[in-house]
């Protein structure tokens, strides 16, 4: 659907404050599968993109405390995703912690969502959510 207020609008890019940007990177791109797309800056301003597959990017800056984030960057992180079982696999495989293993899920809106959906913490206490929107891709 096209936004009519902001011409061309849509997701770009999601930002986030890294207190580890090597491990980060590392965690992102092998093993989470992301392709580095490009990167600036030194030591704390250092800034990396990588993306997840179609265009869909996370900025990563290396600006964080050296600690995991007391507060959350983003609520979370939702990574479409066709087999949200194996996505969750190769994130706990790649060091991230498991917050919810993956399940069914029928979101109670108008009319009813049925989706399938994981949850990890990554390498800076990011949440990311693995998500499945059955009715797409017929799981």
């Amino acid at each position: 659907m096209e936004n009519h207020v902001i011409p061309g609008a849509g997701f770009h890019h999601l930002a986030l404050i890294s207190s580890d940007f090597e491990r980060s990177l590392k965690f992102y791109i092998e093993g989470l599968g992301c392709t580095y797309v490009r990167g600036w800056g030194e030591g704390q301003g250092r800034i990396a993109m990588v993306d997840f597959g179609s265009g869909h990017l996370l900025e990563i800056f290396a600006r964080g405390n050296g600690g995991e984030q007391a507060d959350p960057r983003f609520l979370h992180l939702a990574i479409a995703t066709s087999d949200p079982d194996a996505a969750y696999e190769a994130a706990l495989k790649a060091g991230a912690q498991p917050v919810d293993p993956p399940k069914d899920v029928d979101i109670q809106s108008d009319p009813v969502f049925p989706v399938r959906i994981a949850f990890v913490k990554g390498p800076d206490g990011e949440i990311l959510e693995f998500f499945c929107d059955k009715q797409h891709w017929g799981k």
